[in-house]
């Protein structure tokens, strides 16, 4: 649920800070005041992208914040655009990438336009209806197609590459088998280079090793003054603490140097320097850099080579039973898709006469009293999502025959019935909050009574928040807000403000009149307010 919005130097917003409640919160103003600017805003904390155009004249970046609260945790969400175009997003003052408020958001509210129903009319997206209304059945139908699907397509790219690639791996095979051959033999081992070039240099500088380590020896044998001056402190260590420990750390000197003169001893006698393992060494690498030329720049990409060569090589010389046992794998799999698609059509057809006869319903209480519905189902090819590909047919007028959605021509009627799908698919999405931008364009009289009615019923389970045109609709609001505009100077401001009862019947009164209010469009005003919120 939104609980606040602010926005600064957002277009002709200079600061407007909003607080939304539970229930039905519905915004009005005049023509022009600024309604679509404050969902502009919104839409962007929500996500949108961003536009420089959107900072205010002579600010140097416009910032909307919204707070919002989702499965019990609040979340500050900042967009801040600059005049330059950078565009800066947080949550809860950590700077994120857009794409990370954008699926926060996803989860916290859905705009709908009045030219929202566009993705109505597309039946691409009329699937997704039914999926989302029976997920809990076809959810997991689904992904059990998703699945077999993912490894019938890997068997048949494996096969059809097995095919087209027959005749190029027989050309090739003696040539990759002498390849491997070569590979083989040469038995070489992960880090075995840098161990010979190790070698190598040690074997190369041996005669130097060995020197040196004979003169340190002889230093560490013949040396006595270590031994001279662990006798003379020792000999004086009891007169005091300080004496004493110095003596055991000369001690500690004294015995380690002893064991460093007989590791050094070990080196010196370990270090036999020998010709001809430098020249076995210096072979063997030799051998490792010529593969490394032919093969790849380390020896694991000597050895991915030869494991890719042997699988080639394999390939060519079982061929025919690779074919055949792909094929067979590939028959299994298409028979398991066949049956796993079939039952998620079956479930999607189950799920879309029940959503058609509550959409029926629906539509029924939203004035349509004579309309009819379908939905049809065509089988397409083999897909993750199925084989169903489904188009809405209606008919809204009796003695009409079933069209597709988009061939219905009122806007009204198109408000109306993407009312009903949401009332319905807003029990099974989760999404807390719905924000509609004049969707009740094209309608008036007793049909937008009703649909101000459809809206508190949805308000019951989701924070609503509207812009209306239409009092029916205002007076149905459990909060009423008024987006009014006026001109300081060289400059236009856009304000809103929480109406108390009077204002919301004034406000009311104004759409039902004009400005010129009377006692009785304000009785109007306050017999729709109650009628309402009966």
């Amino acid at each position: 649920m939104i609980t606040h919005i602010s926005i600064k130097d957002f277009a002709i917003i200079e600061d407007v800070q909003i607080d939304f409640r539970e229930g039905l919160n519905i915004i009005t103003g005049e023509t022009g005041a600024g309604k679509s600017i404050v969902i502009e805003a919104i839409s962007l904390a929500l996500g949108a992208r961003a536009d420089a155009s959107f900072v205010r004249t002579s600010k140097d970046k416009a910032v909307v914040q919204m707070i919002a609260e989702l499965d019990g945790e609040e979340y500050i969400i900042s967009r801040e655009v600059s005049s330059t175009g950078r565009n800066i997003c947080r949550i809860n003052d950590d700077i994120v990438p857009l794409s990370r408020v954008s699926k926060l958001c996803a989860r916290i509210a859905d705009i709908h336009g009045q030219y929202d129903h566009q993705s109505l009319l597309n039946p691409e997206n009329h699937i997704s209806l039914i999926d989302t209304y029976g997920r809990k059945h076809i959810g997991p139908a689904k992904n059990r197609v998703s699945e077999i699907y993912a490894e019938y397509s890997q068997v048949s790219s494996k096969l059809s590459s097995l095919i087209k690639g027959e005749n190029e791996r027989n050309r090739k095979r003696d040539f990759m088998a002498f390849e491997l051959d070569e590979i083989s033999k040469a038995s070489l081992t992960p880090g075995e280079d840098i161990r010979l070039e190790e070698e190598i240099r040690y074997l190369e500088n041996s005669e130097k090793i060995y020197s040196n380590l004979e003169s340190a020896y002889e230093l560490c044998s013949s040396s006595e003054t270590v031994g001279e001056i662990k006798n003379l402190i020792s000999d004086i260590s009891s007169y005091s603490d300080e004496l004493g420990g110095l003596s055991e750390e000369i001690n500690e000197i004294y015995y380690r140097l002893e064991d460093l003169s007989r590791e050094i001893r070990i080196m010196r006698d370990r270090s036999d320097y020998s010709q001809e393992n430098l020249n076995s060494a210096i072979e063997r690498m030799e051998v490792i850099s010529a593969l490394k030329r032919k093969y790849g720049g380390s020896i694991e990409d000597i050895l991915a080579y030869r494991d890719r060569i042997s699988e080639e090589i394999s390939m060519a010389d079982n061929s025919d039973e690779l074919k055949n046992e792909l094929s067979l794998r590939k028959s299994r799999l298409e028979e398991d898709l066949k049956q796993a698609s079939l039952a998620l059509s079956s479930l999607r057809k189950k799920a879309a006469d029940e959503l058609k006869d509550k959409i029926l319903k629906e539509l029924l209480e939203l004035n349509f009293k004579d309309s009819r519905m379908d939905m049809v189902f065509t089988e397409i090819p083999y897909s993750p999502e199925g084989t169903d590909s489904v188009e809405f047919m209606i008919s809204t007028n009796r003695g009409e025959n079933l069209k597709p959605l988009a061939k219905i021509a009122s806007g009204g009627e198109m408000s109306r019935i993407m009312l009903a799908f949401k009332k319905i698919i807003s029990d099974y999405d989760e999404i807390p909050t719905m924000i509609f931008d004049e969707i009740d364009s094209g309608i008036s009289g007793i049909t937008a009574s009703i649909v101000a009615g459809k809206m508190r019923q949805i308000a019951a389970t989701h924070q609503i928040i509207c812009i209306t045109h239409l009092p029916q609709i205002a007076a149905a609001g459990s909060y009423n807000f008024r987006i009014s505009k006026h001109v300081a100077g060289n400059q236009t401001f856009t304000s809103v403000e929480p109406l108390n009862d009077k204002e919301k019947t004034e406000e009311i009164a104004r759409l039902l009149g004009g400005t010129n209010i009377t006692e009785t469009t304000i009785k109007s005003a306050h017999e729709l307010i109650e009628s309402a919120l009966a």
